[in-house]
């Protein structure tokens, strides 16, 4: 099954370096845990949401993996907490390593701790930036717009009112 995972750092790894090095790192993480990197999009420069002061490096791969979406979720906590990320801290503090299941070729999933697609992935253009420049022309599920079509919605200029 394939799937579109948005990968965000905004903290130096003490092995892997800054924030753009830590996404490369993670693509060989995923690769390490049987989870086949098909393609990924550039990191890009973010501002935080939330607390964090730290500037983030965003970016989103293209996966194929036997595992359900749950099973996957677990996996890429686990990469998550080998890269030293910390639960029960503060929401959308700073991070070393954050992966998010966006989408997936099986449509809509829900279960306790996930939903894809992503609750939030419409409205950000760090997230919806790398994944259409991934793939375009996949359907979000809920809308039937493809990823491209959302992402010029959002990022479109917005007439000044008069």
């Amino acid at each position: 099954m394939e799937y579109v995972i948005a990968l965000g750092s905004n903290r130096r790894h003490h092995l892997y370096g800054d924030p753009r090095h830590v996404l490369s790192a993670a693509l060989t993480a995923l690769d390490a845990n049987g989870i086949r990197v098909l393609a990924a999009a550039p990191a890009i420069p973010s501002a935080p949401i939330g607390p964090s002061r730290r500037r983030y490096a965003n970016g989103a791969v293209l996966v194929e993996s036997d595992l359900a979406p749950d099973e996957l979720l677990a996996v890429l906590k686990a990469i998550e907490r080998a890269f030293g990320r910390r639960r029960g801290g503060q929401r959308w503090s700073s991070r070393v390593l954050d992966l998010d299941i966006v989408l997936w070729e099986g449509g809509a999933w829900s279960s306790p701790g996930l939903t894809v697609p992503h609750v939030s992935f419409r409205e950000r253009d760090f997230v919806l930036g790398p994944v259409s420049a991934l793939a375009p022309l996949w359907r979000d599920p809920l809308t039937g717009l493809s990823l491209r079509h959302l992402n010029a919605r959002l990022t479109r200029p917005h007439p000044l009112p008069r």
